[in-house]
Order: structure tokens, then C-alpha cells, then sequence
């Protein structure tokens, strides 16, 4: 039989890696990482995530739905969508609302369909400072820590960062609730979680691109968090 030349050997390796990893990224697993510290301390910046891309069956045909375990989305899911102010911009947050659900925050206490919810477990409020529902307080003052009641309209869902005080969540949307069609993943596990410098999503340019790639390349050892590898998310 004759041998191949090893780079032609290299180089179908290569191709073949590169599409199944560019299928599952597609269609079963994407990555994600956390820019921004909403959801703080569940998940850190830094933390970068495999999201489950078919979970929810919302881009999938119906042959995969019926071959892959799907359901609907639950209270108390991690999920990654499409920003609804920003839709070009992925967020994660903690689904709060199911469509139908009544929400109604006062001064930090959240309640859902008449009903107070204890999430101790995972939200953290930051600020001791509480501001009561009144006009001499900034718009989102009175919101932030004081909200509807709202009831979440169908096809749509409520969320939450679980670092309330500090999170910019369905509280301040202009629409509030998110649609399903926005809906891209839950968020699976942590599969690796750097503390060094992490970028924000934001582009400022090849110059700053490579910085951010030197520091990363020169603190993956010391400014790894492997204590977090391969954490499930709750």
C-alpha cells in the first residue's frame, strides 16, 4: 500500500477535525465566555463555558428533536440569548419567568405568582443599601430593587443576574422579557476559567487583541482557576 506524505496526513486530519468541531459548535456544543460579572459569584469572568446548543430544541429540525433529548426551558436555568437591545450580543442570565408567570419584586424580595421565592441559594445582593419605591430616588434606583408586577407574556421569559445588585437584566429592558426565538443554549459546564485580564466582548483593535493573547498565554499556568474546570452549572 502506498504511504501518503505525513503533510497531506496533517492536513486531512486537520480538515476532518475542523468540520466536526465546526458541526458541533453549530448544532450540539458552543462555547461562551463571561465578560462581565452579572452573575457573579455562580459564575466569574473569566469562566468559559460549553452550552448546550440543542437542549431546547429551538434551531433544530424536527428529525433531531426527535433523535436528541430536548424540553423547555425550567426556572432556574442558565441560559445564553441574544441581548434584546443589542441582539449581535450574547448574554447569560437565570431564568426567573416562565411565560404566564406573574414577577413582582419589592425592596429585594421577589416573588412569582403571588408566591416569595427563597434564592438565597444563588443570588447575592451586593449592596446593603435598599431603595423603597419612591419618586426622589433615579429611575433605576426604584427598579433594581423594586419591579412590576409583571406577567410574562407567551413565547417569552423573564431573567435575572444572580448578582442582583449589579446586574443589568429584564429589570431595565425596555421589552423586559425575552422572546424564545432569542434563545440559544443552557449553559452546561465551566470547561476552563482564567482570572488574568479578560476581554469584554468589545472590539479595540488588533494592538489590544494581542496584548490580551500574550497575557493569556503568559498566565494560562498561574492565573488558571482549576478548581473550576469542569464545573457543572447550577
Amino acid at each position: 500500500m502506498e504511504k501518503r506524505p505525513w503533510p497531506r496526513e496533517y492536513f486531512e486530519a486537520l480538515l476532518i477535525a475542523g468540520i466536526f468541531l465546526g458541526f458541533s459548535n453549530t448544532f450540539l456544543i458552543k462555547t461562551f465566555y463571561i465578560p462581565s460579572g452579572s452573575m457573579k459569584e455562580t459564575l466569574l469572568v473569566g469562566d468559559h463555558l460549553f452550552v448546550n446548543r440543542f437542549l431546547y430544541g429551538n434551531s433544530i429540525s424536527g428529525l433531531e428533536q426527535a433523535l436528541l433529548p430536548t424540553r423547555d426551558v425550567r426556572r432556574g436555568d442558565i441560559v445564553i440569548f441574544r441581548s434584546p437591545e443589542e441582539p449581535g450580543t450574547d448574554l447569560v442570565k437565570r431564568c426567573i419567568g416562565l411565560p404566564g408567570d406573574e414577577i413582582l419584586i419589592t425592596e429585594k424580595v421577589l416573588q412569582i405568582n403571588g408566591q416569595q421565592v427563597e434564592d438565597s441559594a444563588y443570588a447575592v445582593r451586593g449592596d446593603p443599601r435598599v431603595f423603597k419605591n419612591r419618586s426622589f430616588y433615579t429611575r433605576e434606583q426604584r427598579i433594581r430593587d423594586n419591579f412590576g408586577p409583571f406577567v410574562v407574556p407567551e413565547d417569552h421569559f423573564f431573567f435575572l443576574g444572580d448578582n442582583r445588585d449589579y446586574s443589568y437584566d429584564s429589570r431595565f429592558w425596555r421589552t423586559s422579557a425575552v422572546p424564545r426565538h432569542f434563545l440559544k443554549g443552557r449553559a452546561l459546564m465551566i470547561y476552563w476559567s482564567f482570572g488574568g485580564e479578560t476581554s469584554d466582548g468589545s472590539w479595540r483593535g488588533w494592538k489590544n487583541k494581542g496584548r490580551l493573547l500574550v497575557q493569556t498565554v503568559t498566565g494560562f499556568f498561574n492565573k488558571t482557576r482549576w478548581e473550576r474546570t469542569f464545573k457543572l452549572v447550577r
